[in-house]
């Protein structure tokens, strides 16, 4: 059919789009690890991000375009639970990374007093060993919750097939999933609320800060007073826009699941707003990374000569 033509083409442009920036990220801190420098505290948290948008791209984009693109069900029942289990994963991962970004900016931009300069310090050394943290846990989480669904007690002649296009998976009748999914989204929630008041402090500072600065007439003074200013504002798109995405996202996945029959363009529409933001995102931290954007600007540079 054309329209899901039309849906292949839209998510090949998006994964294609993603990978770029999601590796091309990656790529310039593992460089810059090589080169024997270290990572900011805050390049850290973007590589995690990007290695996990770069899962949510991957697990969302790819099986759901070969689908639109006439291949369905492709994936055995192993292959379909793996893809199921990576998207749950990596979407769990962005979420608390962007989380931990939100929080992180939050204690540096907080005024300086001796009390705040050592919740830096500590914030800054707790950073990686939070990320890998994260990894950890959703890992964990998302593979008992997954082998929980599919164990045989559960199994019954009375189940539901939920088809996602790229393959099928069985529901037992008898599984009990709105208890489990009120008790698995219970990290989402306590993410998505320190986001948004994360996003509502850093707000305020900055309304606060330039009503401070208002009197300052020179522009040789007001760089220096606020560096973080364009950090903090590219975060606060990041974090606006994740939550955004992530609003839509969770409402229409509440429906599908409560519905019996739906569309057969539901659940594409559902996975390419659900990669929106991971392909977004590479775009956003490359132009708040003072780093990144210079080896940016020298790519673009070399293409320009070669042309």
């Amino acid at each position: 059919m054309l329209s899901d033509l039309v849906l292949g083409i839209f998510f090949l442009i998006q994964t294609g789009v993603g990978i770029l920036g999601n590796v091309f990220l990656l790529v310039i801190y593992i460089s810059i690890l090589l080169t024997g420098h270290r990572l900011k505290s805050i390049e850290c948290i973007f590589a995690h991000l990007a290695l996990a948008n770069s899962k949510v791209i991957l697990s969302k984009g790819i099986p759901q375009m070969i689908a639109c693109f006439g291949i369905n069900n492709f994936l055995d029942l192993l292959g379909c639970k793996f893809i199921i289990y990576l998207q749950n994963v990596s979407r769990g991962v962005s979420l608390s990374i962007t989380c931990l970004l939100s929080g992180f900016q939050v204690i540096t931009i907080s005024p300086s007093n001796s009390r705040s300069a050592e919740l830096k310090i500590k914030a800054s050394k707790s950073i990686v060993p939070a990320c890998f943290l994260c990894w950890g846990f959703f890992l964990v989480v998302n593979f008992t919750l997954l082998a929980t669904m599919h164990n045989s007690r559960y199994m019954s002649n009375n189940t539901k097939m939920w088809n996602l296009g790229y393959c099928s998976i069985l529901i037992p009748a008898s599984f009990n999933a709105a208890l489990f999914a009120i008790v698995f989204s219970i990290p989402d929630v306590i993410c998505l609320g320190f986001i948004i008041w994360g996003n509502a402090y850093l707000m305020l500072f900055l309304h606060r800060h330039h009503q401070q600065v208002q009197h300052i007439h020179s522009s040789h003074v007001f760089p220096k007073t606020f560096p973080e200013k364009r950090a903090t504002k590219a975060i606060l798109l990041l974090v606006s826009t994740y939550v955004f995405f992530y609003s839509i996202n969770s409402g229409l996945s509440i429906y599908l699941f409560k519905i019996d029959k739906h569309q057969s363009w539901f659940a594409p529409i559902l996975n390419f707003l659900g990669a929106c933001f991971p392909a977004i995102s590479p775009f956003v931290l490359i132009f708040s990374d003072s780093r990144v954007l210079k080896y940016w600007y020298a790519l673009w540079q070399r293409r320009l000569s070669f042309s």
